[in-house]
């Protein structure tokens, strides 16, 4: 049976929005057809238009039709998914829990959170790493969550650029991300020689602005989004990989830095341990930060930037990573079997 797969328009390159195609279009390989119904809206706090949109689209599936839905678009809309959770098999994709999108204000925080409750407490569940679904269950109350963690293609080892001073930061540019912390700490380094290229959509706004401000100010560069061969030439020339996050169900940054051998610095939030992992020896391929803190931060560039022992033990447990992670089939067959479970037959 084909599966319908409900998500919002690709937009900007993400990791939620890569997750969404590689999964659909391994599900398929693997004889597994899914349609993709792109909802369009401002989601997870849609106007009437886009809610009575994705209605239409929810009524016009056949009873007992599998349905797998970005969290995204299903959480903010309990009232839209009620009349349809008893007659379809639904199952919400939590890429990252509502509320803890940074820069909500407590009234909407609570007020997503509790429309995210209901929503997860009539469908089945699915979160992109253990610790997310962890979290989800003990949060919400749920029985059960299950958890499918993204997938990483192969590729070549990166020659970087001197095997010390390319630093690369892949994330949108927003607070949750934390380049205002990254930036901070860059600031603070006496070593000279380090450059750092901060890649992915950079919107509008006055974080964005003082992202910008900050960047001119430490002498890093924001090249925006990159996709392709763009943004292999770049994982290619870094040496080092840094994700400041303040929240993270996983971080698919840290594996595609690993996939090609690169060391990462990365703050320790949610699913990003599990993702940086260890390597056959137990060494970690990176060091992990205390999350909001820019000191600890630039204290973790600065060992980078002044070790050899240190950055030759991180790049050889990162080389050796490579091998441990799952590909994007390996995810699919994952999600297939949860499909399964979930009666989406």
């Amino acid at each position: 049976m084909t599966v319908a797969f409900v998500v919002p328009p690709p937009g900007v390159p993400s990791g939620g929005n890569t997750y969404n195609a590689r999964i659909a279009a391994e599900l398929g390989a693997l004889g597994r057809p899914v349609r993709r119904i792109e909802v369009p809206g401002s989601w997870p706090r849609p106007g009437p238009a886009d809610r009575e949109g994705l209605g239409r689209e929810l009524a016009r599936l056949p009873d007992g039709a599998g349905v797998l839905m970005d969290g995204l678009v299903a959480c903010g809309v309990p009232e839209v998914l009620s009349p349809h959770a008893d007659r379809l098999r639904i199952v919400t994709l939590v890429h990252l829990p509502l509320a803890d999108e940074t820069g909500l204000s407590p009234g909407v925080a609570a007020d997503l959170d509790a429309r995210e409750r209901a929503v997860l407490g009539m469908t089945g569940v699915v979160a992109t790493s253990r610790w997310a679904a962890r979290r989800l269950a003990d949060h919400h109350g749920l029985a059960r969550v299950h958890h499918v963690a993204p997938g990483t293609d192969p590729a070549p080892l990166a020659p970087g650029a001197d095997g010390v001073s390319r630093l690369l930061c892949v994330a949108s540019v927003t607070p949750r991300k934390g380049h205002d912390l990254l930036l901070d700490a860059l600031s603070r380094l006496d070593e000279p020689t380090w450059e750092c290229v901060c890649v992915g959509p950079v919107g509008r706004g006055a974080y964005a602005d003082r992202v910008r401000a900050l960047a001119e100010a430490s002498g890093a560069r924001l090249s925006g989004a990159l996709t392709g061969a763009d943004l292999e030439s770049a994982y290619a020339a870094a040496d080092l990989v840094v994700l400041p996050s303040r929240a993270e169900t996983f971080g698919m940054a840290v594996t595609e830095a690993l996939a090609r051998g690169v060391p990462v610095v990365a703050a320790r939030v949610g699913g990003v341990p599990e993702a940086l992992g260890r390597g056959p020896g137990g060494d970690r391929p990176g060091i992990l930060v205390d999350p909001e803190d820019a000191d600890a931060l630039g204290e973790a560039l600065r060992r980078w930037l002044t070790d050899p022992r240190l950055r030759e033990r991180l790049r050889t447990s990162a080389r050796r990573r490579r091998s441990q992670l799952a590909g994007w089939r390996e995810t699919a067959r994952a999600m297939g079997a949860v499909l399964d479970r979930e009666g989406c037959r």
